[in-house]
């Protein structure tokens, strides 16, 4: 699978203070039946955009200009609960290419990160400080593995491990990766004799 490469992004933010925001929330387990991310997005926080009839309520996520935010700033322990893989597809099918918490659940990570999606993990002051200043404009650069806030408000840098840092600049995942790999190892099974 293939993603528009991610290098730099500056973007307003979509703030949603709530602590452990969970994958059920992310995307509830009726929407578990696709095996693609397509349409996914619309589904992205379903029980808290739409009433019972279906039909959206004033929750952010329906505003207007909350699609052209491409960073999400979530509570502390964003991502936990179960494994789903759709999480990360139906931010990422919203319009999210980052998110930013002060703690982010490991499996939502790895999901992210082959999706992706980059999880960012800061410091809780910067943390404090995005979810203070909702829909402020942030810039994230994964070269230099830097969140830029601003108005003086400071430059704090992330991990991210090296390769997927690389898939991510690449717009690719693991399989394309490889993929891209092909000749390289043709030739060198060539050359071993294998």
């Amino acid at each position: 699978m293939s993603f528009d490469p991610l290098n730099s992004i500056t973007s307003k933010t979509l703030v949603l203070p709530a602590a452990n925001i969970d994958t059920d929330q992310i995307i509830p387990a009726r929407f578990l039946t696709v095996t693609t991310r397509d349409g996914l997005g619309k589904h992205a926080f379903n029980d808290w955009r739409y009433d019972e009839n279906d039909q959206p309520n004033d929750h952010l996520l329906n505003q207007k200009g909350s699609s052209d935010c491409q960073i999400l700033v979530g509570g502390h322990n964003f991502g936990c609960g179960s494994s789903r893989e759709h999480a990360p597809w139906a931010l990422s099918d919203y319009g999210f290419r980052v998110v930013i918490s002060s703690e982010i659940a490991d499996i939502f990570t790895g999901n992210s990160l082959k999706n992706g999606l980059l999880p960012v993990v800061i410091e809780k002051s910067a943390h404090q400080w995005l979810l203070d200043h909702p829909g402020e404009e942030v810039t994230i650069d994964l070269e230099k593995q830097q969140v830029r806030l601003p108005k003086n408000g400071g430059t704090y840098s992330f991990d991210i491990d090296a390769f997927s840092r690389h898939c991510l600049m690449e717009g690719v995942d693991e399989m394309g990766y490889l993929a891209a790999q092909t000749q390289d190892i043709k030739n060198y099974e060539s050359r071993s004799g294998s």
